[in-house]
């Protein structure tokens, strides 16, 4: 087990929490006006699947279990799961619906994904940090709207909702932040 300051822990991660393994759902840190800055962490026990809140200061020692991360290829969604494949020895891995969450929606078939392995499973799964997608509804263009005031609500190819500059159209390729599903900049290609 490695520690680790809980400042830095990020979503993804698999820490050791009273002898059980838990997957980082989100982590945020808060630095209040006074006392102490804290570290709250949303985690899923790995076992069961209970989602657990806890709070911990930004100094304080926290485990990190020993998982090996290794790139996997994204080929298909089935009955059984989310199959990836290994692109230097070919071996597939199925990842349960539970433990891709929310991130479903950014799977793009060749994608590379980075899977946390722990003992031939797969605990957690990270993305690219940024993925190119359509914009497939979008408000057309208020007349007299600069583009620093405000950003209007947009429905992308994935299905999920963001919000995007006012020169943005439907059928315009984007680059969005899988973390926080935010607006990056138009795609270049």
């Amino acid at each position: 087990m490695v520690k680790i300051i809980a400042s830095s822990v990020r979503k993804g991660n698999v820490l050791d929490v009273d002898g059980k393994l838990y997957v980082v759902l989100t982590a945020q840190n808060f630095h209040p006006g006074k006392g102490t800055p804290v570290t709250q962490v949303d985690m899923r026990r790995i076992v069961d699947g209970v989602k657990v809140s806890e709070r911990w200061r930004t100094t304080e020692q926290v485990e990190r279990a020993f998982v090996e991360d290794v790139n996997f290829q994204y080929l298909y969604e089935d009955g059984e799961g989310f199959h990836f494949m290994n692109p230097e020895s070919y071996d597939q891995v199925v990842v349960s619906a539970e433990t891709m969450g929310d991130q479903k929606a950014y799977l793009q078939e060749g994608m590379t994904c980075i899977l946390s392995m722990h003992e031939g499973v797969a605990l957690a799964l990270q993305l690219p940090r940024h993925v190119t997608l359509e914009i497939v509804e979008t408000e057309p263009v208020v007349k007299g709207q600069t583009a620093s005031s405000s950003y209007k609500p947009a429905i992308l190819s994935n299905g999920l909702r963001t919000l995007v500059p006012p020169h943005i159209d439907a059928g315009t390729r984007v680059v969005i932040a899988t973390e926080d599903n935010s607006y990056v900049e138009r795609a270049k290609d």
